[in-house]
């Protein structure tokens, strides 16, 4: 993926919580680069490619980063640290496990690279999904080619729902209109 839908994936979430009593963060572009931030921490894994771990690797591309356990474990720590704030525990750790979780299974949505590793460290396998719409997006200034936009435009087309709702205009403080 080119990012996007991770991008669009965290920004959603920081919209959903906006509009509770106490939000996470008091500004909601903070919020949402705080959400998009742990949205992207998988790909966090291509940092290895320039310390010689393989793309197939365990903790390669789409390794043990990408897995279900890797993102509870994320989701368990962010949701410790935002408890110190006074943030409701059981609901942090289940909106950052989706945002954290979302990555591994968006991947499996590509038309290349070798899989996401989901079941680490109980399986090394790798998985796509039965469909891939998304194409595969080049790594790095990859992005920026003819190649890279194209597959920003494709993200922009599936993520838009998403992006639609996280960038809707703000309801005014008087409620709704009946």
């Amino acid at each position: 993926m080119a990012s996007l839908g991770h991008i669009a994936m965290g920004m959603a979430v920081a919209r959903f919580e906006s509009n509770r009593p106490a939000p996470l963060l008091q500004s909601l572009f903070a919020s949402m680069v705080l959400w998009s931030g742990l949205s992207l921490l998988p790909d966090a894994d291509v940092i290895g490619f320039r310390l010689g771990v393989a793309y197939g690797d365990e903790w390669g591309h789409r390794g043990a980063s990408h897995s279900i356990v890797f993102a509870l474990g994320v989701a368990l720590a962010f949701a410790a640290v935002a408890r110190l704030s006074e943030r409701p525990f059981p609901r942090t750790l289940a909106l950052a496990a989706v945002v954290v979780g979302s990555h591994g299974l968006l991947d499996t949505l590509t038309d290349g690279g070798l899989g996401a590793e989901l079941l680490w460290p109980f399986s090394s396998e790798r998985f796509f999904a039965p469909v891939a719409p998304l194409p595969v997006a080049p790594i790095g200034r990859g992005i920026l080619s003819s190649r890279g936009l194209y597959v920003i435009g494709i993200e922009l087309l599936w993520f838009a729902p998403l992006l639609a709702y996280a960038l809707r205009p703000r309801q005014g403080s008087q409620g709704h209109r009946r």
